[in-house]
């Protein structure tokens, strides 16, 4: 049996193995998923300090992280998902469906906004079964599955709201029994050295360090790293695929829902219309991070850089005093650098 090193008794000298190349730190860092993001994150922070003054502002960094934060939630989720080789784009509208269900089950039934949060949390839930479920029974691929669900998820919102309140919005649920603490959980603001600061910033940073915890070091996370690199070998060594798939689309569902809240407690109303399109967002946040679209490959970390990006794009332009039309270019641009970038550096690590 050959092992990485032998030892030679009549040198006493350690034997290095030819056939076992120790990277270099440069090459162990172009490697890592999120770096094309890294640089793209801070080209951009340069750029729109230089070409928009009120961008350098502690208040503007303050909005920022609070725009990147509403999408990197989400964005973490999706990066799972996506590093286990499956989409999902119902996310955009399972949103406004976890904040709609809350607000009418709590308001029509005179629930403690909580029950009502809780309530919603089980639907959820439910939805991100009904993807895995699905996707594992019929091999249908979750591109189709979701996209179904998409539309499903749209016409719900918008019927069950007009059937139950009469409008496109759900009533104002600011009066309600434990609304006040639940806004503090999920809608509040802290200062920071004078800047107010938004409670989920604080979220967005620690649903990301539980991700890479469970990515980076647990049995779990093996786990989904192998059925994204390939599910038949990964059940062919054990791995029970169909629970980890489904459990990937219930955590999305988890972190659809907790958007969800933070909209709802924020504005204490909602409008059945919102949120569709932001699935593209959390995809483009995930993919701009180092996520693979054939799985097996991602950080979450590289999702909350995605998201940051988003956030700096989102304000940046508002600041510089630009068209806000100007937006979507600029994340498509973003998108395109950031995916050759990634494949750039990993080519180049591939042959050094």
């Amino acid at each position: 049996m050959s092992t990485q090193t032998d030892l030679d008794l009549s040198t006493h000298k350690v034997v290095t193995d030819e056939r076992v190349k120790r990277q270099k730190p440069l090459q162990r860092l172009l490697v890592r998923p999120e770096i094309g993001a890294l640089v793209g994150a801070i080209a951009i922070f340069i750029f729109f300090c230089i070409v928009a003054a009120p961008f350098r502002t502690p208040e503007a960094l303050a909005t920022i992280l609070y725009a990147s934060s509403t999408i990197g939630i989400m964005a973490c989720g999706v990066a799972v998902l996506m590093i286990g080789g499956e989409f999902d784009l119902s996310t955009g509208v399972a949103v406004t469906f976890s904040s709609l269900a809350a607000s009418m089950l709590a308001y029509n039934l005179h629930l403690n906004v909580w029950l009502g949060a809780v309530l919603a949390l089980v639907l959820a839930l439910a939805v991100g079964f009904f993807n895995g479920y699905l996707v594992m029974k019929t091999k249908i691929p979750s591109f189709l599955i979701t996209l179904s669900t998409f539309l499903m998820l749209t016409g719900i919102n918008l019927a069950v709201t007009k059937l139950v309140t009469g409008q496109v919005a759900t009533p104002s649920i600011s009066d309600m029994q434990g609304f006040d603490s639940a806004q503090k959980v999920f809608a509040s603001s802290f200062n920071v050295l004078g800047v107010s600061v938004r409670i989920t910033v604080v979220w967005w940073i620690l649903f990301t360090l539980v991700a890479t915890w469970v990515l980076m070091r647990t049995r779990i996370g093996n786990w989904i790293f192998a059925v994204g690199g390939g599910q038949e070998s990964a059940r062919a060594v054990g791995v029970p695929v169909t629970k980890v798939k489904i459990g990937m689309f219930m955590f999305v569902g988890f972190c659809a829902w907790f958007v969800g809240m933070h909209l709802l407690f924020a504005f204490d109303t909602v409008q059945s219309g919102q949120g569709v399109g932001n699935e593209f967002f959390y995809i483009i946040a995930a993919v701009v991070g180092g996520c693979l679209l054939t799985g097996g490959y991602g950080t979450a970390v590289g999702a909350a850089i995605g998201a940051f990006i988003f956030g700096m794009v989102n304000q940046g332009i508002v600041y510089a005093g630009w068209n806000p039309d100007w937006f979507k270019f600029f994340m498509g641009a973003m998108l395109l650098f950031a995916v050759i970038a990634n494949n750039s550096f990993r080519n180049y690590a591939a042959k050094r």
